[in-house]
This record gives C-alpha cells, sequence and structure tokens, in this order.
C-alpha cells in the first residue's frame, strides 16, 4: 500500500522527487470532505437518472463485462464523462490551491485542464464491473509530449477487494517496445520479459479524500470490483501550456481550461 502524508499546500522536494522517480505519489486527505460529498451528490443524481454523456461497462467489452446493452447488467456505469458539465463544484475542485500548487511543481507554471480526456467520474459496480488491463493513458492520446498528470480523487475507500489502482513505479520511464503490448495495446501479462516488470506492481488502497497524482505514462490496471459496494472516484488530466494537443486528433477535439 502506498504512504504519503499531506502538510502544506505544495509538495515538497523529496515528494516531487518521489513522483518524479516512481511516477506517481499519494496525497492524504488533500480534498476537503465537502468536495467529496458534493461530487458523491452530482454523481448519484447522474447515475439514477442515465443523465448525460455515459460509458457503460458494455462498451469496453473487457473481461467481467456484460456482452451487450441488452444483456443483464448492460446498463451497468462504468463513468459518468465529462464531469465539468455536469455541475460547478469539478472547476471548483480543479482550481484550489492545493491542487493547483501540485500540478504546477510537476508541469510548469502554466497548468491546462484537457477536457477530452478522463474528466469524469469512474463507477465501478459490484457484479458487473470489468478488469482494466495494464495500459498507459497516452496509447490513445495526442499531444506534442506524452508529460501530462492524472489527478485521481477517492470518493470513498479504494482497496483491493473492490478495484483500486495498481501501478509499476518507474514504468513511465521505459521505453515500451510494441511486442510488449497486445492488440489493444495492453501491457502483455503472459510475456515472460514483462514478468519481471509486473512483480513490481504497487497497489494505491485509498480513503476518501485522498488524491492519486501519476503520470499518463506510468503503466497502470484494476480489477473488476469484488465487494458489495459501488466504488466511485473522480479523474482529470492536466498539461503544460507548451504541451498542446496535435491538430485534427482526438485529443483537440474539446476545449480547455487554463488554471
Amino acid at each position: 500500500m502506498l504512504k504519503q502524508e499531506v502538510c502544506t499546500d505544495q509538495l515538497s522536494v523529496e515528494e516531487v522527487e518521489t513522483f518524479r522517480r516512481e511516477g506517481f505519489i499519494v496525497q492524504r486527505s488533500l480534498i476537503p470532505l465537502d468536495y467529496v460529498d458534493r461530487i458523491l451528490q452530482i454523481t448519484k443524481r447522474d447515475e439514477t437518472a442515465y443523465f448525460g454523456d455515459i460509458e457503460y461497462e458494455a462498451d469496453v467489452q473487457y473481461p467481467g463485462a456484460p456482452q451487450s446493452l441488452t444483456d443483464e447488467g448492460g446498463r451497468t456505469i462504468r463513468r459518468l464523462r465529462q464531469a465539468f458539465s455536469r455541475d460547478p463544484v469539478f472547476a471548483r475542485l480543479v482550481k484550489e490551491p492545493f491542487v493547483v500548487n501540485r500540478l504546477r511543481q510537476l508541469l510548469g507554471e502554466q497548468v491546462v485542464m484537457p477536457l477530452a480526456h478522463h474528466n469524469c467520474v469512474m463507477t465501478k459496480h459490484p457484479k458487473y464491473s470489468s478488469d482494466t488491463g495494464w495500459h498507459q493513458d497516452t496509447r490513445y492520446w495526442s499531444f506534442t509530449r506524452s508529460e501530462l498528470v492524472n489527478v485521481w480523487v477517492a470518493l470513498g475507500d479504494e482497496t483491493v477487494t473492490n478495484g483500486c489502482l495498481r501501478l509499476l513505479p518507474g514504468s513511465h520511464r521505459m521505453v515500451v517496445e510494441p511486442d510488449q503490448l497486445d492488440d489493444e495495446l495492453f501491457f502483455r501479462d503472459d510475456l515472460p520479459r514483462n514478468q519481471s516488470i509486473l512483480s513490481t506492481a504497487a497497489t494505491a488502497e485509498l480513503k476518501a479524500g485522498d488524491a492519486l497524482f501519476f503520470h499518463a505514462c506510468c503503466l497502470h490496471s484494476a480489477t473488476r470490483n469484488y465487494s458489495d459496494r459501488t466504488k466511485y472516484s473522480a479523474v482529470f488530466t492536466f498539461r503544460s501550456l507548451d504541451n498542446p494537443p496535435l491538430s485534427d486528433s482526438r485529443s483537440s477535439e474539446l476545449p480547455e481550461l487554463l488554471l
């Protein structure tokens, strides 16, 4: 389990170094619980109404997911996309000094939030959730450089049982060869040369209000939810101003927020 404590509105020199070396860092109790409560209210409201832009488990066809929307559990929600369009609480949160100051330390003084990637609340339901294989978030993203940072906010307990994230330390600095990936660009767990890398996996168990900052090239995965309660997490992506999306790509389809 990853351990990191929060004392100020910025990272210490040692914490920045940990991020540079490992590709991730946990900040305990970073997000005030009034933010957590409000985001959960919005999430459950929109989840109940099936409101807005939704990705279903059946859409991704990962192991454990229903095969189609018409199957039993087919309308199990995987994530509520476009969080910024759902409530102003999301814009207020990412502009908070305790978030922005840390991002500036990792990305530079001018930080931009793309709305085309993440910008969502992940929901992992007990019965029909799926396994997500080892991957880099940049596999389908198109930016000038791959230097982006994700912020994953736990809205409740995240444990091995309910499918918390696992990460491979230092994998953001790896050169991943094409033959180490399958056809969907997941890092192969059946390949002997990958086994020693996979054996280093760290588990990011979190509590409500904890935040995981991780490099978009850091390999990560998660199992399905084996508990009896839904797990909720808010996820956002950030880049520096001098790292724009490539034109005419999926990454350039939506506006961006300059923090």
